[in-house]
């Protein structure tokens, strides 16, 4: 499976705002973002042209691709069955993105980051409905219920995260519950319930040319 593996650091100054790719690591002031916050590159600190209409689309469209870690070939796939939906395309996709099991994982607070979840997911550390589920795209619908599963609760950094529970805020669309180490999908979410710094309709617009 493709992965990126260079430095995710350059990937939050590339976009120009933080992306939260390295954990715990990003809410302290060793975050190189906080130091350069730059693009990387020898040009990076000079002045630039003046971006095109193109530029700003793809721009927009790739912050989002990185901010859930998803390849292109897959994020064009979202897409599509995005504008096969009801509604308006670019909340579709959001709403898609969001739903994906890493990204759950992530809002719940039983992963540090998405990058961390989706490798704890492939690793069968957690479950749906009870069932053991290792695929990071894997879409949740209301009603699932999220766990770490219970012979990896004595996994150091799975452990540190369940007794952390309910410590940062959750998306009003899940519920958790600090007992049970778990969190419910009670809906899937409205535009307003994901806080996410992406113009949606750049990328409908990049990919509607």
């Amino acid at each position: 499976m493709a992965r990126y593996t260079e430095s995710v650091c350059r990937i939050c100054r590339r976009e120009g705002l933080k992306l939260f790719l390295k954990a715990d690591r990003c809410h302290t002031t060793k975050c190189s973002f906080e130091h350069r916050p730059h693009p990387p590159g020898q040009q990076g600190q000079g002045r630039g042209k003046k971006p095109t209409e193109y530029a700003i689309q793809l721009r927009e469209k790739q912050k989002a691709r990185r901010m859930y870690g998803v390849l292109e070939k897959q994020f064009r796939r979202y897409f599509a069955m995005a504008s096969r939906e009801k509604g308006m395309t670019g909340e579709n996709l959001l709403r898609i993105l969001e739903r994906r099991l890493d990204n759950v994982i992530y809002r719940v607070g039983l992963a540090g980051s998405r990058a961390e979840s989706r490798q704890f997911v492939t690793h069968g550390h957690y479950t749906v409905n009870g069932h053991r589920v290792d695929i990071p795209s894997y879409l949740v619908k209301p009603g699932d219920v999220i766990s770490i599963k219970e012979k990896s609760r004595n996994v150091n950094r799975l452990k540190e995260m369940a007794d952390n529970l309910g410590t940062h805020v959750v998306p009003s669309w899940i519920s958790v519950d600090q007992n049970a180490v778990s969190g419910t999908i009670l809906k899937l979410p409205d535009r307003e319930d994901i806080q996410v710094p992406i113009t949606e309709q750049l990328i409908v617009e990049r990919y509607s040319r």
